[in-house]
């Protein structure tokens, strides 16, 4: 799990020095790709190994790393998300549904382009859940401070 989280992190390195990131953002975002990884592998040695649990439990985690990140080095979250995602995209499913259907085979396509549509799916609701959590605290956090200053 560790050598595979250290090629997923030399990866997402790759993809972040391609989408323009600078500095220390460039080594965090990195690490969240490679921390996202190990999260996933870690939760699917617990559970059925092509769960929808492991994803959306790696993007809970992708995105919690990302949001405290933004706010510890005062950066947009996006800059972290966008890499710590990379790992979970359903690239192969993706690529395998278009390939089927191409070729002709609509019910491979239809089912896997379902499952691959399920995984997007979970990680978009793994990643909203948490960036609501978050902007709902700040917001009560506001208004808290707004009604003690009164």
């Amino acid at each position: 799990m560790i050598i595979n989280s250290i090629y997923i992190f030399i990866a997402t390195l790759s993809f972040s020095i391609l989408g323009n990131v600078r500095g220390k953002n460039l080594i965090f975002s990195s690490l969240g790709g490679g921390f996202t990884w190990f999260f996933y592998l870690l939760s699917s040695h617990y559970v059925n190994s092509s769960s929808l649990l492991c994803f959306f439990t790696a993007s809970v985690f992708a995105s919690t790393y990302s949001e405290i990140m933004a706010r510890v080095i005062k950066t947009p979250a996006t800059t972290f998300i966008i890499y710590s995602i990379i790992p979970l995209v359903p690239g192969w499913g993706m690529y395998n549904t278009m390939l089927y259907s191409i070729q002709g085979h609509i019910n491979e396509s239809l089912s896997t382009g379902l499952n691959t549509l399920e995984i997007a799916g979970t990680i978009a609701v793994g990643i909203f859940l948490v960036s609501s959590i978050f902007k709902a605290a700040a917001l009560f956090r506001k208004k808290l401070f707004k009604i003690d200053q009164l």
